[in-house]
Order: C-alpha cells, then sequence, then structure tokens
C-alpha cells in the first residue's frame, strides 16, 4: 500500500471521527421505526408537592376588598398578579425549614408536602372558619412565584431561568436556554433533583421520542440540568467535515514546516 493510500485513508477516517453525524444533534427521533409514533404519549404529571425554600405568591379577594386587605404583604388584595420576580422575593411567602408560611393575620401554616390546591384549600378554610362568612364570596389563588430550574454545560445560556407557566418539559426548558449547543450531548442530558427523601439523578436521550415516556421528561420546580460536551469538542477538530479538514490541512502544514526547517 502506497504511502498517497494511507494517507488518503487517514484522512478519511480522521474526517468522520471528528464531525458529528446528524443522528446525534434531532431531537425525538423514532429510533424503532414505529408505525405508532403519533401515539407516543409522556408519563402522567404528578401535582408538584411544596418543598422547603419555596415562594408562593398568595392572592385573597372578596367582594369588598377592604375587608381582605389585611391578609395580603403588601395592603393590596389584587398587587400580587403585578408583581416582578424580585417583589414576588421579599413580597411573597417563602416556605421555611419547618416547612411553614407565615401570613398576615393568619399566622403559621404548614405547607410541606402539600400541592397548590391543597394549600389553597387550607387558607380558604381557615378565613371561612375564624374571618368571613360564606356571603363573602372569598376567593384563594396559589401559586408558584414562577416556575424555576437551573441549567449549565453546553447551552446557549446557563443559570438559573424563570418560567411563568405551570407545567414545564425538558425541551421547553432547553428552549428557553437557547437550546443544545452543537457540541453538548444530547443523548446523556442530566436531570438532577432534590426530593424529600433525597437527591436523584438521571439520565434522558432527547434524541429518542420514547423520552416522553419518562417520569424526569416534566420538570419540576428546582431542578437542575447539566448538558455535557461531546468527545468532538476535547479533540478540537471541528464540528462539521470543513471544520475538520481545515484542521487537519492545517496540522499537515505545520508538520511540512517543521520538517523541512529540520531537514535544512
Amino acid at each position: 500500500m502506497s504511502k498517497n493510500t494511507i494517507f488518503i485513508l487517514l484522512l478519511i477516517s480522521t474526517l468522520f471521527t471528528s464531525c458529528i453525524p446528524i443522528k446525534d444533534l434531532v431531537y425525538l427521533q423514532d429510533k424503532n421505526n414505529s408505525e405508532e409514533q403519533n401515539t407516543v404519549s409522556a408519563v402522567q404529571v404528578k401535582p408538584y408537592r411544596l418543598q422547603v425554600n419555596d415562594v408562593l405568591s398568595i392572592t385573597i379577594k372578596a367582594i369588598d376588598p377592604k375587608l381582605v386587605s389585611i391578609f395580603s404583604t403588601t395592603g393590596s388584595a389584587t398587587s400580587a398578579t403585578s408583581k416582578s420576580e424580585s417583589g414576588l422575593y421579599f413580597d411573597g411567602f417563602t416556605v421555611d425549614d419547618h416547612g411553614n408560611i407565615r401570613m398576615p393575620i393568619l399566622g403559621e401554616i404548614n405547607v410541606i408536602g402539600y400541592t397548590l390546591e391543597e394549600v389553597r384549600t387550607k387558607v380558604e378554610k381557615k378565613l371561612l372558619e375564624d374571618y368571613f362568612k360564606n356571603e363573602a364570596d372569598i376567593f384563594v389563588t396559589v401559586k408558584l412565584a414562577g416556575f424555576r430550574y437551573t441549567i449549565n454545560g453546553e447551552v446557549g445560556s446557563t443559570g438559573t431561568k424563570t418560567l411563568y407557566q405551570e407545567h414545564v418539559n425538558i425541551m421547553e426548558a432547553i428552549a428557553n436556554a437557547g437550546d443544545i449547543n452543537t457540541v453538548g450531548d444530547r443523548k446523556t442530558v442530566t436531570v438532577i433533583r432534590q426530593t424529600p427523601t433525597g437527591v436523584q439523578m438521571n439520565n434522558l436521550d432527547l434524541t429518542d421520542v420514547n423520552v416522553m415516556k419518562s417520569p424526569y421528561y416534566y420538570l419540576q420546580p428546582n431542578d437542575y440540568i447539566y448538558v455535557k460536551p461531546l468527545r468532538q469538542k476535547t479533540w478540537g477538530t471541528g464540528q462539521t467535515g470543513i471544520q475538520s479538514i481545515g484542521t487537519i490541512i492545517t496540522l499537515l502544514s505545520l508538520a511540512t514546516t517543521v520538517y523541512l526547517i529540520i531537514k535544512n
């Protein structure tokens, strides 16, 4: 086998091993070539149960707003709807280390492990039992102060993000962070979740359509997402075939220059 043949084979081998194949970049592929792809459904989302350091936005309304203004941290029954994220940090109701929130007049209310609907029912019941009659038409709204999660690694924008919606799946969270970079590993996206029983970790393959069946497909507040890099980033040979060829040519030029200098 001639030197030229060996060189060409080496060049082709390097080219194919260094660039990133398209199958590693496409989300939600039907890898089993199943005809039932359109029927794939996500796992049913379980209601989120509150944990320590969660921040709640609680709004209490009535026919006469003045009657319920004393139960608001801002003195206004409707101001919570217009609060910013920073405002909710200061005026929202934070779950303390004992699992309680502290509301004006109502005092401490234990909410750890409760769903938002259960907290709403609990606050409404306490108001009707101790302060109002049914004729007051009390209307209570309990929401998290935004859906917060943290994302790091090979994405467009890292850091702690906040989405103002009830449910967030992994695809929405990544899109909100500017998508995964070309050198990000879509096949091993790690979700770290804090639960009352400890920390749980799970890897998701976002290139497989069956990821929607995973219980980690839908995130929970305060989840941490990590997207690790592909080996191509460490090699530094380029993300595409053109970039890889450019790298190889540069290395060959450098090697030739060094050889000529040494020879002369």
